[in-house]
């Protein structure tokens, strides 16, 4: 983080069991790495996210499990919240998605991709479906997205 940054960086996600949370942990490492020097990160438990937040960024990082085929309640819970209170306020928001699953994840992906259009958030990355256990690879996928969104930000791409 820096101390007047030009950019900022909202990572909401919600996590059960922890897979969810070891990947965005590891996506928040890589927005935050030392070669960012423009970009202020905010992570938050997606209960703890507000319009505001969203209104306050410049991109977006969306972490979920896939729950029943479909996003986790809490992920849904802070679209729910958010779109009525941002709708229109927001042109183009630069996003990249990561799921942690069980299945295939393209439950998960499809739903949050649905309402992403409504925003509108504008994918930037494939969405990073991780399958099963948290493995080293996985986490330097999402150390990777993480990186990807803060410098393309910082760099005006996005």
């Amino acid at each position: 983080m820096t101390q007047n940054p030009d950019k900022h960086l909202l990572i909401v996600f919600h996590s059960q069991s922890g897979h969810t949370e070891q990947l965005i942990d590891a996506a928040n490492r890589g927005a935050c790495s030392a070669e960012i020097e423009h970009v202020d990160v905010r992570k938050l438990v997606a209960k703890n996210a507000n319009p505001e937040d969203l209104l306050w960024a410049d991109g977006l990082i969306l972490g979920t499990a896939e729950n029943f085929g479909y996003m986790s309640g809490g992920m849904k819970d802070f679209l729910d919240r958010t779109f009525y209170a941002v709708e229109g306020m927001i042109q183009s928001l630069p996003y990249a998605l990561i799921v942690s699953a069980d299945n295939d994840g393209s439950g998960a992906v499809s739903s949050v991709q649905r309402i992403a259009l409504g925003y509108p958030f504008v994918a930037i990355h494939e969405p990073l479906v991780v399958v099963g256990e948290i493995d080293d690879k996985a986490l330097d996928s999402a150390h990777d997205v993480g990186m990807l969104l803060a410098a393309g930000l910082e760099a005006g791409v996005f």
